[in-house]
């Protein structure tokens, strides 16, 4: 009896008395009423991936399933997910951007106590912290540090890092700043003959506008030029910058002629409370 409550937990037994013939002898005989609708199926079959050690076979091979099988828990593990599209860490680069600020700007004005500084910063760090350096360089670009942001914009060119139009518009914007004009004359050349086809308007707008705040009218004429020859529409304030230094040039009719070509029709002004489109020059005639 005990061995078919050990084999099959769910079956119920009953007792029943049986009077044998018309002795006093009474026996007692378990009968053993199963329950088949817990084992739907002829054989026990065991969870795939689970081995149990606690149950048995019988004589015909057939598995027999131990009661304590089944208080264990089955635990399914996922699978572990790869990030493939995982983004640069970039945790902590302000903080790194801001210590570089501060360092920098103790540093006296040399090529060698700036760029050996700027290396020992980078010493310990397996990748190149360009996330920080363009923080940092925006961070100078607020406070006016133009000769902060040469040093550390070519320096960081100089490692084969951060070779963007943003990095090229801060540094000749610096060189404007800083009056250093043959820099930046040269540093225009290099990005022309390397990007020529993916040189955005603004940064030929950065070196027009260069070349107007400096009073080098014909070089601005050549760069706008080149912007004509790649097909780079100009934007409102190039178009004011090149039709008055032909103007300055004495060139009325190149300066008729740009205005005509390039400068808009139409702008958008409120009156009452509205936006209305009107033509541009209309209220001076």
């Amino acid at each position: 009896m005990s061995d078919l409550s050990c084999h099959y937990p769910q079956m119920r037994f009953y007792s029943a008395k049986v009077s044998l013939g018309t002795t006093s002898l009474i026996s007692q005989i378990n009968v053993a009423a199963l329950d088949l609708s817990y084992y739907r199926r002829s054989s026990y079959q065991k969870p795939r991936g689970f081995t149990c050690f606690t149950c048995s076979n019988n004589a015909s091979g057939q598995h027999l399933p131990n009661p304590s099988c089944f208080e264990k828990e089955f635990i399914k593990r996922g699978k572990k997910e790869h990030h493939l599209w995982r983004k640069r860490d970039s945790t902590g680069s302000g903080q790194k951007a801001l210590n570089l600020v501060r360092i920098v700007s103790k540093l006296p004005n040399e090529k060698e106590a700036v760029y050996g500084a700027l290396d020992k910063w980078t010493a310990w760090e397996t990748e190149f912290p360009l996330i920080a350096v363009a923080k940092a360089l925006k961070l100078l670009r607020k406070r006016k540090q133009w000769t902060r942001i040469i040093q550390v914009a070519k320096w960081m060119l100089s490692k084969g890092q951060g070779a963007t139009m943003g990095t090229y518009d801060s540094l000749l914007l610096a060189f404007d700043m800083d009056h250093r004009v043959d820099e930046a004359e040269s540093l225009w050349n290099m990005i022309l003959h390397t990007h020529t086809r993916s040189i955005s308007k603004w940064l030929f707008s950065r070196m027009i506008s260069l070349y107007d705040h400096h009073n080098e009218l014909d070089k601005l004429i050549e760069v706008f030029a080149d912007m004509e020859e790649l097909g780079v529409k100009p934007d409102e304030d190039t178009v004011r910058r090149v039709g008055r230094a032909f103007q300055k040039l004495g060139l009325e009719d190149k300066q008729k002629l740009v205005l005509s070509k390039y400068q808009r029709k139409w702008k958008y002004i409120h009156f009452k409370g509205e936006r209305a489109r009107v033509r541009i020059g209309a209220w001076e005639e």
